[in-house]
């Protein structure tokens, strides 16, 4: 089913994001870990698709198994990296076989070890040549792309950045799924401004959980986002004064206090960073009182 059909329902939803394992023997613990999340209800639940398509096909088969045999409404990441119309085809006919019915089309991040992106194939150099190829080829298909709301590190103005997110909007893009951050001020402002450039589809906000001090710096290095710092001194004068498992109460706490303000706020759903963590999300949802649940 397409996820805008299910958002449409109009009511408040968590969806989840993982990532495949690269070593096929950490299966079996990585699909105990989505059987308990999956009592959370998501709405949908994405897996992402690595630098240069190297989990391409592990992330096809975790979607087919996540659909076929956990009863979740998958949705495949997809990349501009190495992609040509002959890979993207089967690619997607792959996905409409296993009845996958929705991608998030990305540009893709630079391979490892460069910092700029170099497309392979001039027909998909940006994430919309993506979804306009999708929608010629599968036009039933359901497509989200991502929007950042600190703009993207690449972009030298939000002007910039936000008018090329209209374009895959405009290409035809079902909604928007925005990339981490930790101040929900940066959402409302980055929603009230596609608002008044006429972008009226559906923003989900996106929410990682900080597990632990060290694991900022990596994660604000490759995103581009900031972390505001009466958050960061709190995580470090957690850190030393009670170690990783205090630091990680902060960032629960801040991610606890997120989700709710967001839901509150009336965003349509929050879309959590599981890192393939259950207790952090678990602990979140926990903490909510009355859990989104996803209708049957």
């Amino acid at each position: 089913m397409r996820i805008r059909d299910l958002i449409a329902r109009g009511e408040q939803f968590l969806s989840l994001e993982f990532f495949p394992p690269k070593d096929e023997n950490a299966w079996p613990s990585f699909f105990q870990t989505v059987d308990r999340l999956k009592a959370v209800h998501p709405l949908f639940v994405s897996v992402t698709y690595g630098a240069g398509g190297g989990t391409q096909h592990s992330t096809l088969e975790i979607v087919r198994r996540m659909k076929r045999d956990h009863g979740l409404e998958p949705m495949a990441h997809l990349t501009c990296v190495g992609a040509d119309e002959e890979r993207i085809g089967a690619f997607l006919s792959e996905l409409q076989a296993a009845g996958v019915d929705n991608v998030l089309a990305l540009r893709g991040d630079p391979p490892h070890g460069t910092e700029t992106f170099t497309p392979d194939n001039e027909a998909f150099a940006h994430a919309s040549d993506l979804v306009t190829f999708i929608r010629g080829r599968c036009p039933e298909m359901g497509v989200a792309v991502a929007g950042y709301p600190e703009g993207h590190p690449e972009c030298m103005t939000f002007r910039e950045d936000y008018g090329y997110l209209k374009h895959k909007v405009d290409a035809g893009a079902d909604f928007i799924m925005t990339q981490l951050f930790f101040d929900n001020r940066l959402y409302w402002n980055f929603v009230d401004l596609m608002r008044d450039m006429g972008v009226d589809k559906p923003i989900i906000p996106g929410v990682l959980p900080i597990m632990s001090l060290q694991s900022v710096k990596r994660i604000l290095g490759f995103c581009g986002a900031s972390i505001p710092g009466k958050f960061l001194l709190e995580l470090e004068a957690a850190d030393a004064e009670g170690g990783p498992k205090a630091a990680y109460e902060v960032g629960m706490r801040w991610a606890r206090q997120q989700v709710r303000e967001l839901l509150d706020g009336g965003a349509p759903g929050v879309h959590l960073y599981t890192l393939n963590k259950a207790e952090a999300v678990l602990d979140i949802v926990d903490s909510l009182g009355s859990v989104p649940r996803a209708s049957a």
